[in-house]
């Protein structure tokens, strides 16, 4: 066996391992990590014990569920780029930004609201949200409330109550969102009091 296929075998060797102890340090479990996928529970255990030969077929759908490039679940050579490159999508006329990678917990996005996504279409679901405004000015209707938030200015709310966020139609804003299932909240640290 010449030297690049005792790599590519070493590196195939320990995908396993590296997916268990991803799938683990996430806390998901297989069954999660099965519907988040459509691999079966038996399929994912068999990867994670090297008992199934991973697969491009199979490797991509788990690095999306875990939001990870496809090199961290093959453990290919760092090339000593530091950049993370995001990839922003379009949705309801908004530029949205991932910024965490894990499946299930606590989500954050950056998210980009033009001036003309002003028209409240108010929605209910499951969850916890947390708006951060960063730049220019967001409305925020929450139930009966209807408010203009500011650079700097915090929203949280619990996500069944029907609510919408945009634009105050005049600016675009730039807004942080943190999203979490229901009953998980933001939890600030409080400043030490001076005495």
């Amino acid at each position: 066996m010449d030297d690049t296929m005792t790599v590519i075998a070493k590196a195939l060797d320990q995908v396993g391992p590296r997916l268990r102890q991803l799938r683990a340090h996430r806390g998901v479990t297989l069954a999660a990590l099965s519907e988040s996928t459509g691999i079966s529970k038996s399929t994912l255990s068999r990867l994670e014990t090297g008992q199934r030969r991973a697969s491009l077929e199979l490797l991509l759908p788990l690095a999306q569920a875990y939001r990870v490039p496809l090199d961290d679940l093959v453990g290919a050579p760092e090339v000593g780029d530091p950049r993370v490159r995001l990839k922003a999508t379009k949705r309801n006329g908004r530029t949205v930004m991932p910024l965490t990678r894990q499946p299930g917990g606590v989500q954050a996005w950056k998210i980009i609201v033009p001036a003309s996504n002003s028209t409240p279409q108010p929605k209910a679901h499951d969850g916890y949200e947390w708006l951060f405004v960063l730049s220019g000015r967001m409305r925020l209707v929450l139930g009966d409330h209807d408010l203009v938030l500011g650079p700097g200015e915090v929203a949280e709310f619990d996500t069944r109550v029907p609510h919408w966020f945009g634009s105050d139609g005049a600016n675009a804003a730039e807004v942080l969102s943190l999203f979490g299932p229901q009953g998980e909240r933001v939890h600030a640290k409080p400043r030490p009091t001076k005495e």
